[in-house]
């Protein structure tokens, strides 16, 4: 410290002459005294603070940002995240949605254009949400309840024909080699192979094994949709065929009696009274060998 004090003074011309010398006796006095014949002729100009501080502040300051590191990751699981939305709503919008209803079961649904559709047990319904209101078009197998919202052509496929409404109420059912349609509100006009055929409110048209058949009518929508199974003119085999559906079970027939048609109504949610109308009519006996299982035998 003292070493420094006395550079310091000497620097200055501030020593005393016994600090002189004493600072003159020091090791390192030659080298100090070369240092300051070097930088003597060195000249500092007047320092202009207030020219200096103008300089830095017309400079345009430069920031260097630093992203922390977790906002690295949150960046990463935003665009993840929206990725993953347009992923879901192309899904939605691209790909052909489908409907089901399975066996026991009902199940309810609108349509992009607010058209609504219930589907009996046993069915399903495929179509494009994509377009909708210029292509109102869709796939049935098996029966559904249609009530249309106006607007352009509205088409239900089956694998035994088509169906062509603009706005009006209908149901459609496709099962085996059998299509029945039967229109409520409005009008329908059903395709079927060459044929085709204009309903209005309250008629009905089936196809069968190249028969056509035309009736009337009197409800204001399908009886399944008030839980019964309404039959015209069905065969045995065909009749429970439907019941198997409705309650989700699997009937084994044993008769030689398979000609006799059915018409009338059976319970959808009351199996055991829907199995003693069955048993009446057809002189049969029902067997109960599981809780999903029905054997009916002549009696």
């Amino acid at each position: 410290m003292k070493k420094n004090r006395l550079l310091a003074k000497w620097l200055n011309d501030d020593l005393s002459p016994d600090e002189l010398a004493e600072f003159e006796a020091s090791p390192d006095f030659e080298k100090y005294q070369k240092i300051k014949n070097y930088t003597a002729h060195l000249e500092t100009g007047d320092l202009d603070e207030n020219a200096m501080l103008s300089n830095i502040l017309s400079q345009k300051k430069t920031v260097t940002k630093v992203v922390p590191l977790y906002k690295k990751w949150a960046f990463k699981a935003a665009a993840i995240f929206v990725l993953a939305l347009g992923i879901t709503f192309a899904m939605k919008v691209f790909v052909p949605q489908t409907e089901t209803a399975d066996f026991g079961k009902k199940t309810a649904f609108s349509l992009p254009d607010n058209s609504e559709v219930v589907l009996n047990s046993g069915s399903e319904i495929h179509y494009k949400k994509w377009n909708w209101d210029k292509n109102r078009h869709l796939e049935l197998k098996g029966e559904a309840y249609f009530k249309v919202a106006k607007g352009r052509k509205f088409e239900v496929q089956t694998n035994l024909g088509k169906v062509t409404v603009l706005g009006t109420q209908f149901n459609v059912k496709a099962r085996k080699n059998r299509f029945d349609v039967v229109c409520y509100e409005g009008r329908v006009k059903v395709n079927y192979n060459n044929i085709q055929v204009l309903l209005t409110h309250g008629q009905s048209v089936r196809f069968e094994n190249g028969k056509q058949i035309q009736r009337t009518v009197n409800a204001l929508q399908p009886e399944w949709m008030n839980d019964q199974i309404c039959f015209y003119k069905e065969n045995i085999r065909s009749l429970l065929d439907e019941v198997e559906r409705q309650y989700n079970i699997k009937i084994e027939l044993n008769t030689k009696d398979t000609i006799s048609l059915f018409t009338g109504k059976l319970p959808a949610k009351n199996l055991n009274t829907a199995l003693q109308i069955i048993s009446t009519t057809y002189h049969l006996e029902a067997k109960k060998v599981s809780d999903n299982k029905i054997i009916f035998d002549e009696k």
